[in-house]
């Protein structure tokens, strides 16, 4: 293999503008450059490109489908340069985010989609857990960033920015026999089965109000099942306002819950990771999207 990229950019560049002479004007070079460039194209690869029978030179068969694969060729080179320069900047090649599935789907959809614009070469990896799931992921170096609610502390080795709190809702479906009470006290709601968020492996996991209890991984899947009539939940309030959930539910007065009713939410990496142009965009364009709320 004797050809140059050189060549492969004058043979590309003369079919995109249709001729020899403006394809050496658009790159700037004489056009003995171009046609001996492309002359030693076809040296090298031992067919012509060109029928150069007519005042303008013609692709041949071959020359059409070489045409096809130079241009992949150098579409690879431009992306392989452009992470070259991302590496070259202290621009993150890929990250993994790590979300916890309660956190505002439609915020999260705007925020991702600003990444996909603003950083069209990152390989980014989104994956989902609930609880301490997203900081254990983090702190083993599964995922780079994670955003999580916060129930528990956290490791030394993490580093965790507040990013602010959501309010819970005391919900039962409106077929519940609880929905009769608009303001239930503790013993009422003792004497029904209360439907309780926990991470995955049961490392972590909120404090049942009632004595009767289920532990469930994911918000929606409880929202879900208070819907129907398993039992009562406290969940985000955002929650309630997603997909087929939004109305299906009942919200019950929380007067007689003395415990905190607000979840606090944030990002957490690990202090002995680096943070790159990409993580610090992040980071400071969440903030700033919450502060706006």
């Amino acid at each position: 293999m004797n050809w140059t990229l050189d060549q492969l950019n004058a043979f590309v560049t003369s079919v995109k503008c249709g001729s020899f002479s403006a394809a050496a004007r658009q790159m700037g070079k004489a056009q003995s450059r171009i046609s001996t460039a492309i002359s030693n194209l076809e040296t090298d690869l031992g067919f012509e490109l060109f029928d150069r029978s007519a005042r303008l030179p013609v692709l041949t068969q071959d020359g059409e489908d070489m045409f096809v694969e130079a241009q992949a060729i150098l579409e690879q080179c431009e992306r392989l340069q452009a992470r070259a320069d991302t590496v070259a900047t202290g621009e993150e090649i890929a990250l993994t985010v790590a979300l916890d599935e309660a956190v505002p789907i439609d915020v999260f959809e705007d925020f991702f989609q600003k990444i996909s614009a603003k950083f069209p070469l990152l390989k980014l990896t989104i994956i989902n857990g609930s609880q301490a799931d997203i900081a254990r992921w983090v702190d083993e170096k599964k995922a780079d960033l994670g955003f999580l609610f916060r129930v528990n502390v956290l490791s030394d080795s993490l580093e965790y920015l507040s990013l602010g709190f959501f309010n819970q809702a005391l919900i039962v479906s409106p077929e519940h026999p609880l929905a009769q009470f608009e303001k239930p006290t503790l013993i009422q709601l003792n004497q029904y089965r209360q439907l309780v968020i926990r991470d995955r492996v049961g490392h972590s996991q909120e404090k049942p109000i009632s004595a009767n209890h289920w532990y469930i991984d994911s918000y929606y899947y409880i929202t879900a099942l208070v819907i129907r009539s398993v039992g009562w939940a406290l969940v985000p309030e955002h929650v309630l306002e997603s997909g087929w959930y939004k109305n299906q539910t009942q919200k019950l007065s929380t007067d007689h819950i003395l415990d905190t009713l607000q979840i606090e939410w944030g990002v957490v990496k690990r202090r002995d990771s680096g943070m790159g142009n990409v993580m610090e965009w992040m980071i400071d364009e969440i903030e700033h999207t919450f502060k706006k709320q």
